[in-house]
């Protein structure tokens, strides 16, 4: 399982240093003299030629489009964001590149993907059309009920252990949690009680979610927080539960169900309250103070 990966951008600063015309009293040396003397004459320092002026702005530049769109300036030379061709996406170097939509059809990349539904957009095709998961489009087997249940349990188990191992990397490389996160998790990574992670039964699991729910607690708020942020409005879209969602499917047959019946009112949303209902979180535990 593997944390959705963020595109980085590089903040770059430049100093621009210009020319300019002025009395320039340049210092030289009189060998003749063997003393200092100063010349008078002014220095015209002006680039021979003609002066290139700068080349304008790119209103492109910095301007934010969603995947699928990118940016062009238009006849009143302001930019905004139309369609990509997927034919302009960059070809995948690896199979590892690849995705499958949810009309079960291989795109090369996620970029050509995107492409695709921005150009059907406003049609029935384009809304139904979203990342399903990585990977080549692949035989999924039926989730089965009793598989259904047992689920939510290694999933807790994964959510706990993905926070404690950040906690780990972040006591060598500060960063990864701020510190409301890390005094939440140092209690749960110093209890003598925890499981500590491993390939655990199912029964082990549930014994140990009934013990010592509270650990279970703050990483399943955590969870929510890390995937609320497109915007932070307390539900989950598809495209929000897409980097958690997409690796898992090919792993976890029953992630696809789990998700869509965690969605109980059927608005293509994942509520907070559904998200802990989901992972058994008491609604008395849920707690909008511990998305920080």
């Amino acid at each position: 399982m593997v944390d959705y990966d963020p595109q980085e951008e590089a903040d770059i600063s430049s100093e621009r240093f210009e020319d300019g015309v002025g009395q320039i009293r340049l210092v030289s040396r009189d060998p003749t003299e063997g003393r200092v003397r100063k010349d008078p004459r002014p220095v015209d320092r002006r680039p021979e030629g003609p002066v290139e002026q700068e080349a304008a702005e790119d209103p492109c530049e910095g301007f934010p489009c969603k995947r699928g769109k990118t940016c062009r300036v238009n006849e009143e030379n302001q930019p905004e964001c139309v369609c990509q061709d997927p034919i302009s996406c960059a070809p995948s170097m690896t199979e590892f590149q690849h995705v499958c939509g949810t009309d079960n059809k291989t795109y090369d990349s996620a970029c050509q993907l995107f492409a695709t539904k921005c150009g059907l957009e406003g049609s029935k095709q384009g809304r139904r059309l979203h990342l399903d998961y990585t990977g080549p489009c692949k035989l999924i087997t039926p989730c089965q009920d009793g598989e259904l249940q047992q689920f939510p349990l290694r999933m807790r188990d994964w959510l706990k252990n993905v926070l404690l191992q950040r906690y780990e990397l972040d006591s060598k490389a500060p960063g990864l949690l701020t510190l409301k996160q890390r005094l939440r998790v140092q209690k749960i990574y110093e209890s003598e009680r925890r499981l500590h992670a491993g390939d655990h039964p199912i029964e082990t699991l549930a014994r140990d979610f009934e013990k010592n729910y509270h650990m279970y607690i703050y990483p399943v708020h955590w969870q929510f927080a890390q995937m609320d942020q497109h915007p932070a409005d307390r539900y989950l879209t598809h495209s929000e539960l897409a980097p958690l969602r997409a690796p898992l499917v090919p792993m976890e047959h029953c992630t696809s169900r789990f998700f869509q019946e965690c969605d109980g009112d059927k608005d293509n949303h994942v509520s907070f309250r559904e998200w802990g209902q989901c992972f058994g979180i008491k609604k008395d535990d849920m707690d909008v103070n511990l998305l920080f």
